[in-house]
């Protein structure tokens, strides 16, 4: 493996403790329908952490090269930053994921709290949190950029569908490929729990300045970790990769 892709892997194998409540509630029916909030809609809210690296590694697992079609100065950067071995990948020094590689990491899982007109999601990985807005507002057309966007939301059926947009263009979509992004990058992301211990994801990238056309990932699959939550994260603290990544 590649010297800067080790570091971003040895960032993320610092492995979530174990619960440290005592007295929690008995481990439920994982395989029940999905529980309903008091709203009627479906209730996202647990701790999800997801099925393994896949999506983490290459966003595009499972599609077809022409269903990826990068522009040829996204190709180049992509290409460049194969040649430099990974060495600038954002996380490799303790900044944010980007979305929706922030959810993609299966080492690390996040928790969702849901309330009729706010969905926040919580990451163990760097202590990030994103809000998805379900009142009725809409994004201004001049934001500052972020890491992670501004999210909106709303329910098509028992789906919950989020419309992220305001990205800086920093963020890389997955770790392997080091596929880019740009600051036009919008992402719709739609989140369903088919059953109380699955939840799945399915997310369209849209950037005209990256990609050719819009692509959609296959589902992405996360599990429920009832006897868990999330913890503190510290990245940067006695961190010691930075030195020897040099690249190529």
């Amino acid at each position: 493996m590649k010297t800067a892709l080790v570091c971003v892997v040895a960032v993320a194998l610092a492995s979530p403790v174990a619960a440290q409540w005592k007295n929690i509630p008995p481990a439920p029916n994982l395989s029940a329908p999905a529980p309903r909030a008091s709203d009627g809609k479906p209730d996202l809210s647990g701790v999800w952490q997801a099925d393994g690296q896949t999506y983490f590694f290459d966003l595009a697992a499972g599609l077809k090269p022409e269903d990826v079609v990068a522009l040829p100065s996204a190709r180049a950067l992509q290409q460049q930053r194969e040649d430099n071995l990974h060495g600038d990948d954002p996380l490799a020094r303790c900044l944010p994921h980007g979305v929706p590689r922030v959810n993609t990491n299966g080492l690390f899982p996040f928790k969702i709290v849901q309330t009729p007109a706010l969905v926040v999601l919580l990451y163990e990985q760097l202590n990030l949190f994103r809000q998805v807005f379900l009142d009725g507002r809409t994004l201004a057309s001049d934001v500052n950029p972020t890491w992670l966007g501004y999210s909106t939301g709303r329910w098509d059926g028992d789906t919950l569908v989020v419309d992220t947009r305001g990205f800086n263009g920093k963020a890389w979509l997955d770790t392997q490929k080091g596929r880019p992004a740009s600051e036009a990058l919008h992402v719709v992301e739609r989140f369903r729990r088919p059953k109380f211990g699955d939840l799945e994801v399915v997310a369209t990238i849209d950037d005209p300045k990256t990609y050719a056309k819009p692509w959609t990932t296959t589902t992405q699959h996360f599990t429920l970790q009832p006897a868990t939550d999330i913890l503190e994260f510290v990245c940067a603290e006695n961190e010691k990769d930075r030195p020897h990544m040099v690249g190529k």
